[in-house]
């Protein structure tokens, strides 16, 4: 259940902080105080889009953080299955969102939208009027008769194979292209790989000819450079600084039998003189660039430098990349040349998935019509209940031209209202009253089945009234003897059944309107009852009237 709620500059919410309890809790309050805003919040929890307008005026950023506690053992187990740690049969979730971003935490930790969105409609459910408008499309239906008949695992496997099969058959038309459109495709690869070919690239020779055009455009300089420094190390007529540092050795060695100290000195010049001869024979080597002609060699790499960065301007941004496009449109080629045998493979692995797809889809196709006369008595019992005794409800199940996303079925429920009258889909005869009582219905069907603790009702009452609105009001009261159930509503009749009733009112504080909420005892219920049944002043019938049907919701 969820056991508390804190909202944070979300609208004309600063902070809000709402402790909830089992059963079936009431929000209510004037219009605009503030009840769709910890709807919006809710909704952020479920991952859905974080709307930078909802952020407070003034402030930066807007949290909202819930607390989940009492869980069951079948949902700690799939939050567990996801990666969470429960503990003490709770977790806590959160949404932060700012001007430029959005966050995520869990239990504390970061988490993506996406994984916040699977872990809390684990958790909780959201009803309004967008999912009355929802039942007007078919597609919804099968996922309501699927959610009945637990298809779930079985649904999820039968995706899995109408992707592979989608994935061959895209592959087979495109082999299956236009003659003349293939004929161009390979000539065009062939085209590529022989301009690649003509250049014969080789790994790494990009590197080393830039290194060979570098050293050839210095030729000049480098042989003046290297004759200078063997010039200045051996030089000539005895002024080379090698001899000169063995001349200098030779004399501190004379003098060792009198200055012990010297024999030291000279061993260290005779390591610098080593030292020197070896830099002056590799000063030499440095101003050897090759044989031949070095204007004709530079000329040489230069070109074949020239020729690769063509292929490159082409084909990629480097020589790797060059030759993996090479064995890319290889590859096509291949595939080209060998499409016959290609299509028949896949022809074969197309009627093996196929069968595999047709296997899932029959197993669904029954398990729906089981399921089908199931949520018919369910669903028809449910609207007798709510003022709708003479409406005929069904599950429309037929078998489509082919395969699609959810099976080879066509599902649609179709409804009468009048009696006489033919069956027709919902989005021809159902008023929006209708929708919401058909909606209920189905939640109420619903909540047996799909383990969610915490369903939470936004205005179910819209377009009903009186004593079909006091029988919503009753279903929801039973549907939370199971399930922790939340309603925002404007109806007194539904408002009175509730277990607890929640006031939303907002209020200017320091020139700024703030909301606010706040659990309402027996006398504050009474008023806030009798001022929703109407009339510009509280009158002392009202307050009767009031008294009496929170002392008969006490009663069911």
């Amino acid at each position: 259940m969820l056991q508390s709620l804190h909202i944070e500059n979300v609208a004309v919410v600063k902070t809000l902080d709402l402790e909830l309890c089992h059963g079936l809790t009431a929000l209510t309050g004037e219009t605009g105080a503030g009840k769709s805003i910890i709807i919006d919040s809710l909704n952020l929890l479920l991952g859905s889009r974080a709307d930078k307008e909802l952020i407070r005026n003034g402030e930066s950023r807007a949290e909202v953080t819930a607390l989940f506690s009492e869980l069951g053992e079948d949902i700690c187990r799939d939050l567990e299955e996801m990666g969470f740690s429960i503990e003490d049969r709770s977790l806590l979730i959160s949404r932060a969102i700012t001007h430029s971003s959005s966050s995520a935490r869990i239990n504390g930790k970061p988490v993506t939208l996406a994984l916040l969105r699977e872990a809390a409609t684990r958790l909780f459910g959201i009803h309004g009027q967008n999912d009355n408008l929802r039942l007007l499309d078919p597609l919804y239906h099968v996922e309501i008769l699927d959610a009945y008949a637990e298809n779930g695992e079985l649904h999820g496997k039968y995706s899995e194979v109408y992707r592979q099969m989608l994935h061959i058959e895209n592959e087979i038309d495109s082999i299956s292209k236009d003659a003349r459109e293939q004929t161009r495709l390979r000539e065009m690869l062939a085209f590529q790989i022989e301009d690649i070919d003509s250049v014969k690239l080789r790994e790494g020779e990009e590197e080393t000819l830039e290194a060979l055009v570098a050293k050839l455009r210095a030729a000049e300089r480098i042989n003046k450079c290297c004759l200078l420094v063997q010039k200045a190390l051996e030089g000539g007529k005895g002024m080379g600084a090698i001899y000169l540092t063995d001349r200098a050795s030779s004399a501190l060695e004379s003098i060792s039998d009198a200055m012990p100290e010297a024999e030291k000195l000279a061993a260290r010049l005779a390591e610098v003189k080593y030292e020197l001869e070896d830099i002056a024979a590799s000063a030499a080597g440095l101003s050897d660039i090759g044989d031949g002609d070095p204007s004709a060699r530079l000329d040489k790499a230069e070109g074949r430098l020239a020729a690769i960065e063509r292929v490159k301007r082409k084909y990629g941004a480097s020589v790797a990349e060059v030759l993996e496009f090479r064995a890319d449109a290889a590859r096509k080629l291949e595939l080209i040349d060998n499409a016959d045998d290609r299509k028949a493979e896949l022809e074969d692995e197309l009627e093996t998935v196929r069968a595999r797809a047709r296997e899932l889809a029959r197993e669904l196709s029954a398990r729906r019509r089981k399921a089908a006369h199931g949520l018919k008595s369910s669903v028809t019992e449910t609207l007798a209940f709510l003022d709708m005794p003479k409406v005929t409800f069904e599950v429309s199940l037929g078998s489509g031209a082919g395969f699609n996303a959810h099976g080879c079925d066509e599902i649609e429920f179709l409804i009468c209202t009048n009696v006489g009258d033919q069956l027709m889909p919902l989005s021809k005869i159902a008023s929006g009253g209708e929708l919401a009582r058909i909606m209920l219905s189905l939640k109420n069907v619903l909540n047996l089945s799909d383990g969610i603790e915490t369903v939470i009702f936004d205005e179910i009452d819209t377009g009903i009234s009186g004593k079909t609105s006091r029988k919503v009001g009753i279903k929801l009261k039973e549907i939370g003897r199971d399930a922790q159930v939340i309603c925002v509503t404007h109806s007194a009749q539904i408002a009175s059944l509730a277990n607890s009733h929640v006031f939303v009112s907002k209020s200017e504080k320091d020139g700024r309107t703030e909301s606010a909420v706040r659990y309402l005892d027996r006398e504050e219920r009474v008023q806030e009852i009798a001022r929703i049944l109407g009339g510009i002043e509280i009158t002392d019938a009202q307050i009767a009237a009031a008294r009496e049907m929170i002392a008969e919701g006490e009663n069911y």
